[in-house]
């Protein structure tokens, strides 16, 4: 099971609300999959940096109950 830190971020991104979720031990292909699984549930637009993928928006209220489900430990 991995640990997984979610935070909400808007520095050097013009203002704009980001929701960051970082902490993955998986393969670039699987984080290309739950980035995908991510923006279709939450219709939001979003990104993958090194091992984190990055949500358009606020998402850490709906995310959270949603990693758990997944068999994820949340932190932040």
């Amino acid at each position: 099971m991995e640990t997984l830190i979610l935070r909400f971020e808007r520095m050097g991104r013009k203002g704009k609300p980001v929701t960051v979720v970082a902490g993955f031990t998986r393969s670039a292909r699987e984080l290309e999959e739950f980035a995908s699984r991510f923006k279709k549930t939450f219709a939001t637009g979003g990104t993958i940096r090194g091992q984190s993928i990055e949500l358009q928006g606020d998402h850490r209220i709906r995310l959270r109950p949603y990693l758990a489900e997944m068999g994820f430990t949340v932190k932040g």
